[in-house]
């Protein structure tokens, strides 16, 4: 019997389902690995925004990471919202003390809704501590102005930010053009020096809370299963773009993506 591939997620819990931890466990399912979790928050939130966040002690978090290092291995990592130093900090020792591999670091900072997620003084520990952790970093393009400086008009200005932020955080950057007018193109900026354009048709589709999770778990996901990261965000971005495509439209506002639309079987069928 083949052995089943772990990956975890450490991110904030989103009470409507469509985004952080649930998000996470649904693609993970959906690509055929075994998701476990490290909750960073709770958040009462819905398709229209964030009520409220509670977060988690460091202690409790740090023993949520021992729990899981200690009986079920990842294979991979992925880190999503995280709104305080000192959970970063936990988060750092405890990946760097388990030796993690292929740590996918997803810099949450506002929800789709527009809600702030992550403190201003967290930036600067989220990009000394957690960064140089990563195989590969996933911010936006609200994300990538904020951890560059760069105003983003156009793809050149977007392809200047993402090289200059690999070049100063020495980490592989994958840039997301979601947010853009224009095509949801990305950017891989590799650390040799390569880069890569992930060219996609956007989808003409409101519903997309949870999107970054979404993807940075899929990524995640094709890590553990040992594909290279360039093959890995390309089967990510294609079942991220099958999701968008399913269309499923629930709640008042931005709704979440089909994580499930291509799970068949007995038990799926209505």
């Amino acid at each position: 019997m083949e052995e089943i591939r772990k990956v975890l997620t450490i991110a904030g819990s989103d009470s409507s389902g469509g985004a952080g931890i649930q998000a996470d466990l649904k693609t993970m399912l959906a690509n055929g690995v075994y998701g476990m979790s490290a909750i960073t928050a709770l958040t009462a939130q819905n398709t229209q925004g964030v009520r409220m966040v509670q977060e988690a002690s460091a202690d409790f978090l740090a023993a949520e990471l021992d729990a899981v290092f200690e009986d079920i291995r990842p294979d991979a990592v992925k880190i999503g919202m995280v709104s305080s130093p000192k959970l970063i900090e936990v988060i750092a020792e405890k990946l760097q003390a388990y030796k993690a591999e292929h740590i996918v670091v997803d810099p949450v900072m506002v929800a789709t809704s527009g809600a702030k997620l992550l403190a201003d003084e967290a930036i600067a520990v989220l990009r000394d501590r957690l960064f140089p952790l990563a195989e590969v970093i996933t911010p936006n393009i609200p994300e990538l102005g904020v951890l560059t400086g760069e105003t983003i008009t156009d793809e050149s200005s977007f392809s200047r930010a993402a090289h200059e932020l690999q070049q100063s955080a020495h980490v592989n950057v994958l840039a997301k053009g979601g947010h853009s007018v224009g095509d949801a193109s990305d950017l891989l900026v590799m650390n040799d020096g390569s880069a890569k354009w992930y060219r996609g048709t956007r989808v003409d589709n409101p519903n997309t809370h949870g999107t970054g999770c979404t993807l940075s778990s899929a990524i995640a996901a094709n890590l553990a299963k040992d594909f290279d990261l360039p093959e890995a965000i390309g089967r990510a971005k294609s079942y991220l773009f099958g999701a968008l495509l399913a269309k499923m439209n629930l709640g008042k506002g931005s709704g979440p993506v089909d994580h499930g639309w291509n799970l068949h079987g007995d038990f799926f069928e209505n």
